[in-house]
């Protein structure tokens, strides 16, 4: 917790340039509880979207489902957004590769590699997809 709390502060500070350019502020509602939860989370860019990676084990992606608006601090300036999760094989395995495209590093991260022929390993993409869901982010 203690984590999340200083990654906000230093988000909303003029220090965000250390990080903001692999690291937001997500703010959305809880469906179940009403409150405003806020997490920070890594992400690429393409265009207006923005793409987020989680773990299917954990709850929280679940309260975006259905086109939920959100608020984004984004390089020092709050957003708003919409949120799309994407859950099926093919579109989790788009997603992580326009991730891994736009952030080559993050792949080891997940177990992948590139394959010789210059794509990413489709055997390990395969693997990392049945463990995670993509967030999309579409910004307003």
């Amino acid at each position: 917790m203690w984590y999340n709390t200083l990654m906000a502060m230093l988000l909303r500070s003029p220090l965000h340039g250390l990080l903001s350019q692999s690291l937001l502020l997500l703010t959305y509602t809880g469906r179940k509880s009403g409150k405003r939860i806020t997490v920070p989370v890594n992400y690429v860019r393409d265009g207006a979207v923005l793409r987020i990676t989680s773990r299917r084990e954990r709850t929280w992606w679940r309260n975006l489902r259905g086109g939920v608006p959100v608020r984004v601090q984004l390089r020092g300036r709050e957003v708003s957004a919409t949120a799309t999760i994407v859950d099926d094989a093919g579109g989790v395995a788009a997603g992580l590769r326009a991730f891994f495209e736009s952030a080559p590093q993050t792949a080891k991260y997940f177990g992948v590699a590139r394959a010789p022929n210059g794509d990413w390993d489709a055997a390990a993409l395969a693997r990392a997809v049945q463990d995670r869901v993509m967030i999309e982010l579409r910004l307003d």
